[in-house]
């Protein structure tokens, strides 16, 4: 469909997520705010997950003291004396132990089940209310956003924060209690060997501190060229007939292989810089936890501790840096989570189109009237300024102009696309900003240059105008427009499936569906941008009469680009330079011998030569 936009504005970027956000508790507290239809369910999450983590932290001490009653039977024998295990005592410690790491296991996936439905319930309802919010925006939020940037906020950032509320809100919890949990219990079992461990606590937030903001920058830089990477790939293939009408494939894929190879330098920095914190957390583990084993050792062998306390001490010590790499890991991604957030709610923010009651119409011949009309996209680049004039009903207004003059810009007022700066447009003499869009927009029916097409079958492409037509009315409308000869000569007729652009059909074929199409939605004024520039003679022929046929009876605004097409106009009104620099009819224009007949003798020369 022909975009009839300003393209006003600068476009934001590549609709990467930003790693940092602007407003970090704001966006979070308004975030748990979606949360609080789940809240029970995200408490008793929490609850469960805490159990299931105290339990699992509690474990490595009860199996030191297995260890303590295998270790005290087999003393016995330094002495001389049988091997004497109290095994009625060792079995149940064994079996609490594997009771609690089987509650545990149970608790863990309830947990997870449970944070996935509220992710994604939550995540649901953000992008229900995201989806409506963007049917509110003006068309002028579009002009400075391209689509891949509102893309990214709707798919991207969703899923990330589908992922945190899944996952990293619950592993923080966890984690942060598995770090308690660990000092308690290595403190309780021996506070020497505790201190032994907690040495290398510095040196783990050192490397941490060191290591995490750099692969931070890292990965922004990745996620910065994945983002060129892809617009550079969606650009192509969406204009893949012409890289290959003008011979660009090499230069597309040279682009290409540039653009790709800067995405993996970057990415292989980001991914080889943020793995360094695991094996540099295991080296400094390893070093604590030889530590423990040596100092361990002589303890047990001088007999200040217990085999099984030492043995306790050494599964905690490998549990030690487990959170420590954790919570590193998880604060650069709920940053990047909490930036997600903030940029889908940022476009929650944005200013809606203003809403009014709907209003009835008054009944008058003046179908459409501009009553000092002023416009401009930037307050310093006026475009119209104090424009008045009438449109009866039945009567056809030609729009014409070179290319650029602002042809579309008559178009964005009627739709109410944009609200005029000053002055009044009336429809059927009521102030079009009292009415809302959708009952001034249920006037209105455009048949437009690049025909829009989606992918479905030729029946719902036509009913779009209408959905509650039948397939009778659709049939007729297709007669009508001529349209109903050449789908009876497809294989499956009406149900035939077109693809995403309606490119498995010709470009006078898909004009003729959207001729039917506006028939099909019936309107008082119709929108008309000739379109029979790029058609063969008998399909113009075609187009031309089912577009007579179209206007019959109707008011009509055409933008008009062949002149000799309008000459019957009503009303003329010729553009240039955004502004309207003529009106009237075609001779009375051409008498004055301004700029439309300085425009209409030039393509008379033409055709002359």
């Amino acid at each position: 469909m022909r975009n009839y936009t300003s393209g006003r504005g600068n476009r934001n970027g590549l609709g990467r997520t930003p790693d940092k956000a602007t407003h970090f508790w704001t966006t979070v507290i308004r975030l748990f705010r979606y949360l609080r239809s789940d809240r029970l369910g995200v408490i008793f999450s929490i609850l469960i997950a805490a159990i299931s983590v105290i339990l699992s932290v509690r474990a490595p001490k009860m199996l030191g003291a297995a260890t303590n009653v295998i270790f005290d039977g087999v003393k016995a024998t330094v002495h001389g004396g049988k091997i004497s295990i109290n095994y009625g005592q060792l079995a149940n410690i064994l079996m609490m132990v594997g009771v609690i790491y089987l509650i545990a296991f149970v608790f863990s996936i309830s947990q997870q089940w449970i944070m996935t439905r509220v992710a994604q319930k939550t995540v649901y309802a953000l992008r229900k209310e995201f989806k409506s919010k963007l049917a509110r925006l003006p068309i002028s939020y579009f002009d400075s956003h391209n689509n891949g940037d509102i893309m990214s906020r709707m798919v991207n950032d969703m899923d990330n924060i589908a992922g945190s509320l899944s996952s990293s809100l619950i592993q923080l919890v966890t984690s942060t209690l598995t770090f308690v949990g660990v000092i308690y219990f290595m403190l309780s079992i021996n506070v020497v060997l505790s201190l032994v461990a907690f040495v290398t606590v510095p040196l783990s937030l050192i490397l941490v501190r060191i290591v995490a903001p750099l692969s931070q920058k890292l990965f922004r830089r990745q996620q910065a060229t994945l983002g060129e990477l892809n617009n550079q790939v969606e650009e192509t293939f969406g204009g893949h007939t012409v890289v290959k009408t003008f011979n660009q494939e090499a230069q597309v894929i040279e682009k290409f292989e540039e653009q790709n190879e800067q995405f993996y330098q970057s990415a292989w920095r980001a991914q080889f810089i943020s793995t360094l914190i695991f094996p540099s957390m295991r080296f400094l583990n390893n070093l604590d936890y030889l530590a423990m084993a040596v100092i361990g050792g002589i303890k047990v062998a001088t007999g200040s501790a217990n085999l099984g306390d030492v043995q306790a001490m050494l599964q905690y010590t490998n549990q030690f840096s487990q959170p420590i790499t954790q919570m590193a890991n998880l604060i650069n991604t709920i940053q990047a989570t909490v930036a997600s957030a903030e940029r889908i709610f940022q476009v929650f923010d944005e200013t809606e189109m203003q809403t009014v009651s709907a209003a009835d119409d008054i009944d008058t011949q003046t179908m459409i009237s501009f009553d000092h009309v002023a416009f401009n996209y930037q307050a310093d680049q006026p475009l119209m300024t104090d424009y008045s004039m009438q449109v009866q009903t039945g009567e056809m207004i030609a729009i014409v102009g070179p290319t650029g003059a602002g042809k579309s810009t008559i178009i964005n007022l009627l739709e109410r696309f944009y609200d005029p700066t000053s002055g009044v447009i009336r429809l059927k003499g009521q102030d079009t900003r009292k009415l809302t869009r959708t009952q001034l927009r249920s006037h209105f029916a455009m048949v437009l240059q690049e025909s829009w097409l989606f992918a479905g079958t030729i029946l719902e492409n036509i009913r779009y105008g209408n959905l509650e037509a039948s397939e009778a009315e659709v049939i007729a409308a297709a007669k009508m427009a001529y349209a109903d000869e050449f789908i009876m000569s497809l294989p499956a007729g009406y149900q035939t499936l077109l693809n995403e652009e309606g490119s498995n059909i010709s470009q006078g074929q898909r004009q003729l569906l959207t001729i039917a199409r506006a028939f099909i939605a019936n309107p008082e004024i119709l929108i008309l941008d000739e379109a029979t520039s790029s058609v063969d003679t008998m399909t113009e022929q075609l187009i031309q009469a089912a577009m007579g046929r179209l206007l019959h009876g109707r008011t009509s605004f055409v933008v008009a680009h062949r002149l000799s097409t309008i000459r019957n106009a009503d009303q003329i009104l010729v553009m240039d330079h955004g502004s309207i620099v003529e009106s009237g009819k075609h001779n009375e224009l051409l008498k004055a011998n301004g700029r439309y007949a300085e425009l209409y003798n030039s393509q008379f020369d033409t055709l002359i030569e």
